[in-house]
Parts: C-alpha cells; sequence; structure tokens
C-alpha cells in the first residue's frame, strides 16, 4: 500500500467483513485435522484450498503418503516490478486437538471472543491471509512481486515431511511472513526464537531382587538415572537462555525389583547456535555413574534458533507501516519454534508472530506465528476460558507487506483469541 488513504481504507473494508471472518473461522474449527490423522487434514486441507480457488489463487496439493498433504498457494503480482524472490508466507493446517474435540470444545462465540479447538493455533490466521488477499484484490492492490502461502500439515510435530518443501521455498524468496500467532493480549510480534529438540537418555542396569542381600547385586537404572539427571542440571545457563528439561521419565517394573533399564526425554532450548553444539556437547559427554550401569543418548536439537538480525528490518518496516493506521506494535522472544526457525537459519529474512492474538490459559506459552495483528479496542478480561479451551477474539485489521494486520484475538489450547 502507497499512502496512508489506502491503509485506512483497507482497514475500513476489513472491518466490515468481520461477520464473514467468524463464519469462516468457524467452518475451519469444525473441520478437525489433528496431525496423525491424515484424512481429516486432507479434508480440511480440501477445504482451504477451495477458499484460495474461489479468490483467483493457483492452488497445488503437495501430496504426501505417510502425513497430511500440504497446500502451496501461489497469488500473482502484477508483474510490473523488476525486484527478485517471492515473499513466502508459512502457515499450517495441522492442529494438536484429537478428533472429537468438538464434542466438548464446541466453536463458540462470547463477548467478543470465538473459542474452539485450532481457532487460535491456527486457523485464525488461515482466515487472516484469506481476507488480506482478499481485501487487496478488491482495492486494485496487487504485490509487485508472488505471494507464495505454504500451508503444511505437520508442523506441530517438527515438520518433518515439509521441512525441505520450506527451505526450498525460503531460497527463493526475498522475506518469510509467518502466522503463528502472536504474543500476549497485546499481539507482540515475535522477532527471536529459540532453537529446540528433544534428546533421550537411556540407562541399563541389572535387575536383582530388592531385599537381596546386598541388593547391590544389582544395578539400579534409575538410581543412575537420578545422578545423572543431577549432573544435567547443571548444563542450564539462564543467562545465554539455555535450558535443558527432564518432561517424560520412565523406569521400573515391580515395588521389590532393582529396575534394570530407566529413559528420560529431555526438552532443550537455546537462543544461538554455538549455545545448541555447546549443549549436545555436554550431553554426549555423559558418562556412567554407577559401577556396571551402561548409558545411551539419542537425539538432539531439530530446529535452529530464530535470531533478532533475521527479524530487524522486516520488523522496522512492520512498525512504520502500522503507524500509518495509529497503531504500535511490539517485539519478544519466545522459547518456542516455529517453521520460521528454518528459514531464517538459511539467511532469508524472517518476520513471525503474525496470526491470531490471544492469550494462553495456561501456563505454557503458545504455537504461533503472526500475520494479523492488534488494532483497536482492547478485549476485557473478565472472563477466563476454561482449562484448554481456545478462543479467538475479533477486533479490527490490516493487511501489509502481505500481511493481513487483523485484530484476531484467539485462545488456543493454550489460548483463547479474536478476531474483528
Amino acid at each position: 500500500m502507497s499512502t496512508p488513504q489506502q491503509a485506512r481504507a483497507l482497514l475500513a473494508a476489513l472491518r466490515a467483513r468481520q461477520t464473514a471472518m467468524v463464519r469462516l473461522l468457524e467452518k475451519f474449527v469444525r473441520a478437525e485435522s489433528p496431525t496423525d490423522l491424515k484424512p481429516a487434514v486432507d479434508r480440511f486441507g480440501a477445504l482451504v484450498g477451495a477458499e484460495w480457488r474461489r479468490r483467483g489463487a493457483a492452488v497445488k496439493v503437495l501430496r504426501q503418503r505417510h502425513a497430511g498433504n500440504h497446500l502451496r498457494v501461489v497469488w500473482h503480482g502484477h508483474g510490473a516490478s523488476s525486484e527478485r524472490g517471492q515473499i513466502l508466507v508459512l502457515g499450517h493446517l495441522d492442529t494438536v486437538y484429537d478428533a472429537g474435540t468438538l464434542r466438548t470444545m464446541p466453536f463458540r462465540v462470547a463477548r467478543g471472543r470465538a473459542f474452539g479447538p485450532g481457532a487460535f493455533d491456527m486457523k485464525g490466521g488461515l482466515v487472516i491471509a484469506l481476507f488480506a488477499a482478499e481485501a487487496l484484490r478488491d482495492a486494485g492492490l496487487r504485490p509487485s512481486r508472488p505471494v507464495v502461502f505454504l500451508w503444511n500439515s505437520d508442523e506441530e510435530t517438527g515438520s518433518a515431511t515439509s521441512r525441505a518443501i520450506i527451505e526450498r521455498e525460503a531460497r527463493r524468496s526475498a522475506a518469510v511472513f509467518v502466522l503463528e500467532p502472536a504474543a500476549g493480549a497485546d499481539g507482540r510480534l515475535k522477532t527471536r526464537r529459540k532453537g529446540i529438540g528433544a534428546a533421550e537418555l537411556l540407562v541399563t542396569g541389572r535387575s536383582a531382587h530388592a531385599g537381596q542381600d546386598p541388593p547391590q547385586n544389582g544395578v539400579n537404572a534409575i538410581h543412575e538415572l537420578a545422578l545423572q539427571l543431577a549432573r544435567i542440571a547443571q548444563f542450564n545457563d539462564p543467562r545465554r537462555g539455555t535450558t535443558i528439561a527432564p518432561t517424560q521419565i520412565t523406569g521400573g517394573t515391580r515395588s521389590n525389583v532393582i529396575p534394570a533399564a530407566a529413559r528420560v526425554v529431555l526438552d532443550l532450548r537455546a537462543e544461538r547456535p554455538a549455545d545448541m553444539r555447546k549443549l549436545e556437547r555436554q550431553l554426549k559427554s555423559l558418562r556412567p555413574i554407577l559401577r556396571g550401569a551402561k548409558i545411551e543418548l539419542r537425539g538432539g536439537f531439530s530446529r535452529p534458533p530464530l535470531e533478532r538480525t533475521a527479524s530487524a528490518a522486516l520488523f522496522a518496516r512492520a512498525r512504520s507501516a502500522a503507524r500509518l493506521l495509529g497503531l504500535a506494535i511490539g517485539e519478544t522472544s519466545t522459547g518456542g519454534g516455529s517453521d520460521g526457525n528454518f528459514t531464517a537459519a538459511l539467511g532469508v529474512p524472517t518476520l513471525d508472530g503474525l496470526g491470531a492474538v490471544g492469550e494462553d490459559p495456561l501456563d505454557g506459552e503458545p504455537v504461533i506465528g503472526e500475520i494479523a495483528r492488534v488494532v483497536g479496542h482492547r478485549e476485557e478480561h473478565g472472563r477466563r476460558p476454561l482449562h484448554g479451551e481456545e478462543g479467538l477474539r475479533l477486533v479490527e485489521g490490516q493487511f501489509d507487506l502481505g500481511r493481513h494486520r487483523e485484530r484476531v484475538h484467539e485462545r488456543d489450547e493454550r489460548g483463547a483469541a479474536s478476531l474483528a
């Protein structure tokens, strides 16, 4: 958009479409799409593809055998620019909610918020993208570059089948915008994300009867694991944002048997590639402590960090564009990862958190990236969503640089949100 008048006109047009946005959001939320249920993800993908075709976009289904199909949607620019590189917009079709969740968490709109499984993360973001493109089309504004919307089906489980596709598209792109939810009720964009991963430590001991004299004839795998965890705790470095946390643990068979096996899953997070490598070296340096015990380490980091250097220039442009509408945009860092981590690691400018704006009813952080932004009045905070309830609140919207700045306030399993 080239003038403040055009920006305000787009915002007014989007506000007038709020009811239509809510209707489409309801349609999307009712099409449940848990990551591990391919037929459901594919049905939802077909629904999203149909909406894009209705708006004149070219849609290609990237078929997968062992995961849901991905969608590549191309919105062609006017072709008059000499600028090189496409604009890539990332989002995902899958959610963390099991099939049937709608029975206990039905879609509903209450007190300016829309609730339902996947509304926040990230079907609200998919709605934002559709209405952003539609608003620009109706205003006669076409991007100077082609815009590629890549909707993958396995983001919630690590993007195993889509990472190579994402990275290939990123290498063709001048910039990447990620429609994961924004951070906090004020809708801050995410200009830094930690690198994330998971490791598994397996301990092998030797079984024996716990009443045997001496019980040391066995090698207690749980005892060894406890000693290792005390050592691993020392690898945390809060000052540098490096954390390692045991999140799952198993061991033992009976109350009167020395356990011969135990295992722990470790959540790994670090802000810098050098710190990722350091933490992995520390884990690989672990050695058994109890005589006769054996340990094995598996896994490691799976997503590189999104460093602020990849986001700074785009964030500055987004902030300047928002000022045309009298909006103030903030930024933040987050410990969660997104597909934007992959693109930023390739050196492609990446801005995340452009999706729905909402709050998290749980203590954990929402899985988000935003293409939409909070505009206008703040929502009232009188009612918090039920535990695990996801919602999205409707507010106003604006689209800029291939992103729709819309007041979408929603919540996920982790959040509630609203869209207006």
